[in-house]
């Protein structure tokens, strides 16, 4: 650990301490867009198991949160969107994985309120649905809601682009979903980054995740796989003599 006492030389550093069985962890990313790779691969080699994950979904077959699925480390999922992983699916019929499913908006406002403070709201979002089954019922306004409560997480694990050296954090594009609430939720949050600049060099309305909320900082390379990559072959236009796409 070095400088402003944030900056850690590797994703196990980070978490050294922090890591033990059965914690809730908030996981930021979208898709396989901006996810934490770094901290999953730790926690893998870790060991740390019966976690329960809060994040917008689990990865793949073999990468991202599916690796921890892989390891039969997650015992519990609280995800919006489980498309993509054929062994998420094969471990929750089976009855091996737990999964407490909630609709998008309100798995990200769950993480909102976590993080400011605020234990619970009232959604319209899945009344007389399954999502309903066994949560409170409220009228306003001639209308029914149902109660949320918030995702406050013993860690978050979440992904940005650039950082400053006190934590202030810009994220890129489609990687800010999920990122930022994740963050801000955690009662612990290790963020790493693509690069660590100077405090004082990152203009301060650019910055998405204030430094407050995060603990502990790591740089890092990341693969960045793309999760389904469509291609089209090349077509040559003889009218107007120019390669298109």
């Amino acid at each position: 650990m070095t400088g402003s006492n944030k900056l850690y030389p590797s994703a196990g550093s980070a978490l050294e301490g922090v890591l033990r069985d059965g914690m809730l962890i908030a996981a930021g990313g979208f898709g396989l867009c901006g996810i934490p790779e770094l901290a999953i691969e730790a926690i893998l080699r870790a060991g740390t198991r019966d976690l329960t994950i809060a994040s917008n979904n689990c990865g793949v077959d073999g990468f991202g949160l599916g690796k921890l699925l892989d390891s039969r480390q997650i015992r519990k999922m609280i995800s919006s969107y489980v498309g993509e992983n054929a062994e998420f699916m094969r471990q929750y019929l089976s009855g091996e994985l737990e999964l407490e499913f909630n609709p998008q908006g309100t798995l990200a406002e769950r993480m909102r309120a976590g993080g400011a403070g605020i234990p619970g709201f009232y959604t319209r979002t899945g009344v007389g649905t399954v999502v309903a089954e066994g949560k409170e019922h409220k009228d306003f306004d001639g209308q029914t809601y149902i109660l949320e409560r918030a995702i406050v997480a013993d860690l978050s694990i979440v992904k940005g682009w650039k950082a400053d050296e006190t934590g202030n954090v810009i994220f890129r594009k489609t990687a800010r979903n999920f990122n930022v609430p994740a963050a801000k939720c955690g009662r612990i949050c290790v963020c790493e980054v693509e690069e660590i600049v100077p405090t004082g060099s990152l203009d301060p309305d650019a910055i998405h995740l204030p430094g407050i909320y995060v603990h502990r900082l790591v740089q890092g390379s990341h693969e960045k796989r793309i999760e389904q990559r469509t291609t089209r072959s090349r077509v040559f236009d003889t009218t107007r003599r120019k390669e298109t796409a």
